[in-house]
């Protein structure tokens, strides 16, 4: 990194300079907007970025194609009215596949609904290449693509998990040309499952689970040989993923043994042996850093805890330019975004908890760097609060990770934020809108991952199996007791908000714990266990109820003693319950009975309800009013 001229150490300088915190109170809106930018990718011959930019009001997505040699000529295309695109991924110098996608208000992304569509860069020849809603396919199932064809521009294969047929033979791979829509079957998984490609584009691996929801790997040496079980002394319980090397021999897998947090090994198929590189007892392997158009795994990030990259090949020049980029951007974290063919252009994001990111291109010759745009340039990392990872064991003997946000120093009013999920969820180190809203208003932030969450294994998962009400909302109890303990809260000046499995908790905690807390304020909660089998999405699969069944369990008396609806006697604080009418993993009738129970005990809450939002709301202006009723409910509620 010695070669790196002035214009990479200019940004180098400017970023040791953005961390002073300044204490002023910022508008709803600063934290409400929608990302300007919410993914970039680049062109294989690096000359055209393309950025997908939500509308103002966060109601569609469309794509911004950038020319970089020349910054006038930029071009938009939609792909229809109150529509999303996500997945968006070059085929050609000229050609661009996304997904159509749905907002998911709770993640404040655009999740992909597994229909693609192409289209030149120009807007012309758009085109249908897998759908279920409209057009001329009908086609019943997800599809997604996993392999550009460098060598044919314009060919990508495209996995299809189909939904109507044969269930020991639902998952095909097509290799598609993007540009005409004709599609050819090269392949089909074994089972529900996706696949592991190697640097040809053969599906050497596949990934899924029988029906009892048991992992299950298998592999093959070549396209044209049988699938079988991969042995269990090399996948042991499960393998998360894996990335094949450039020789196209050894494979860079996430492997659990006995479920317990994954860990990287280099597996060998056609001999049949592994090779340990690194892992963490504590926690599951987050990500693989690739390097290069072939993806060529150069490190392991760890981010259930404080975050941590640990280069496995030091050697590797993908290794050395991140950790050059990250000396360049101190107190930031660096992800590979994007490669051209020839491995030149560079397309990196940056971001960090007090900044919501950035893109940058690196030419590798000229060794410039040229940002590309930040997500939220509004955000300022000077006004936004640090995040702390914390660590506390729990009452019954777990370590349990955390996170702290707080602006300045000293005790303050604490806000808890339960993450919904519950299972195999995590809160994570970074840029949190919602987070830093609170922070700003002078309070201290607490997430906990709790038992169940994820990053941690499957056997740390599993603890939170039929712990809804019990040892979860010990978890989260402690970590409020560790902040109070050691300073950042002001003990008995507490309010506990969450969205989902979250709001759940939100009314569970306090009437479990009613000492810890001075406020709740439930979002789209779940708050009758036993509804949760009549009501809502999740049982409209076979797998839904199995879900169901082993998280939950069936004892009607357990399910009754841990449904905050049916205790409403218990709960002795202000409540403020959050819904919309047109949720449907969590229905509307889960808030009328919490809200009729309060009623009926006394304790009438503050409701705010809207017609025409689901499962998190969605539009900027009812986002903007649940913020503003939020603040004002805390300072009353906090204040007394």
């Amino acid at each position: 990194m010695t070669n790196i001229n002035k214009a990479f150490f200019f940004i180098a300088t400017i970023a040791l300079f953005t961390f002073k915190t300044y204490a002023q109170t910022l508008p709803i809106t600063d934290f409400t907007r929608p990302s300007e930018i919410s993914s970039a990718s680049l062109s294989p011959d690096g000359k055209h970025i393309a950025l997908s930019v939500p509308s103002v009001d966060g109601l569609e997505t469309s794509l911004s194609i950038i020319n970089l040699e020349d910054s006038k000529d930029v071009r938009e295309l939609k792909f229809g009215k109150r529509q999303h695109v996500a997945d968006v991924i070059w085929t050609s110098n000229d050609q661009i596949t996304v997904s159509r996608a749905e907002m998911d208000p709770l993640l404040a992304q655009p999740i992909s609904r597994g229909e693609i569509f192409s289209s030149k860069i120009d807007g012309s020849n758009q085109a249908e290449l897998f759908a279920f809603s409209g057009g001329k396919r009908k086609d019943e199932g997800f599809a997604e693509v996993v392999y550009v064809i460098d060598s044919e521009p314009g060919m990508a294969l495209i996995s299809f998990q189909c939904w109507t047929c044969n269930e020991d033979q639902n998952t095909l791979t097509y290799k598609v040309n993007t540009v005409t829509g004709e599609r050819k079957l090269v392949g089909r998984l074994p089972g529900r499952s996706t696949a592991i490609y190697d640097q040809n584009g053969e599906a050497k691996l596949s990934i899924g689970f029988n029906d009892s929801d048991v992992p299950v790997t298998n592999y093959r040496t070549d396209s044209n040989a049988k699938w079988q079980s991969v042995p269990k002394n090399l996948v042991g319980y499960s393998m998360d993923f894996g990335f094949y090397a450039q020789d196209n021999k050894n494979l860079y897998a996430a492997i659990s043994d006995k479920g317990e947090p994954s860990k990287l090994y280099q597996i060998n198929l056609e001999t049949l042996t592994r090779t340990f590189v690194a892992g963490n007892d504590d926690l599951d392997i987050s990500q693989v850093l690739l390097g290069g158009r072939a993806r060529i795994p150069f490190a392991i990030f760890y981010a259930g805890s404080k975050p941590k990259i640990e280069y496995i090949d030091k050697t590797s020049k993908w290794a050395q330019l991140h950790a050059g980029l990250l000396k360049a951007f101190p107190g930031e974290l660096i992800d590979f975004v994007d490669f051209s063919s020839d491995d030149n252009i560079v397309l990196f994001s940056v971001y960090s908890d007090r900044h919501p990111g950035a893109y940058y291109l690196l030419n590798r010759q000229t060794k410039i760097i040229k940002m590309i745009g930040e997500t939220k340039p509004w955000v300022k990392p000077e006004n936004m609060a640090s995040t702390k990872p914390i660590e506390f064991q729990s009452r019954h003997g777990e370590k349990l990770f955390g996170l702290l946000t707080t602006l300045g120093s000293g005790a303050k009013p604490l806000i808890v934020i339960p993450h919904g999920g519950p299972y195999g969820i995590s809160d994570k180190w970074g840029y949190d809108s919602e987070v830093q809203f609170f922070a700003n208003r002078g309070y201290a932030v607490l997430q906990v991952n709790f038992r169940g969450s994820g990053g941690r294994g499957f056997n740390f998962e599993k603890l939170g199996w039929r712990e809804w009400g019990g040892k979860i909302q010990d978890d989260i109890a402690d970590g409020v007791l560790w902040a109070n303990n050691n300073g950042y809260s002001n003990t008995g000046k507490a309010c506990i908000y969450g969205a989902s499995f979250g709001g759940y908790s939100a009314l569970m905690n306090p009437i479990k714990f009613p000492d810890l807390y001075k406020c709740a304020i439930g979002y789209v909660g779940a708050y009758d266990l036993q509804l949760m089998y009549k009501r809502g999405d999740i049982t409209n699969s076979k797998s839904g109820d199995r879900y169901l069944e082993r998280v939950l369990g069936t004892d009607a008396a357990e399910l009754a003693a841990y449904s905050p609806a049916r205790n409403a006697s218990k709960v002795k604080i202000p409540v403020m319950l959050i819904h919309g009418k047109m949720d449907n993993r969590v229905p509307i009738y889960h808030y009328n009975e919490m809200r009729d129970a309060l009623i009926k005990n006394g304790n009438t809450p503050e409701s705010f309800v809207i017609a025409n939002e689901g499962h998190g709301f969605y539009e900027q202006k009812n986002v903007n009013e649940l913020y503003r009723r939020v603040e004002v409910f805390l300072n009353k509620s906090l204040t007394k």
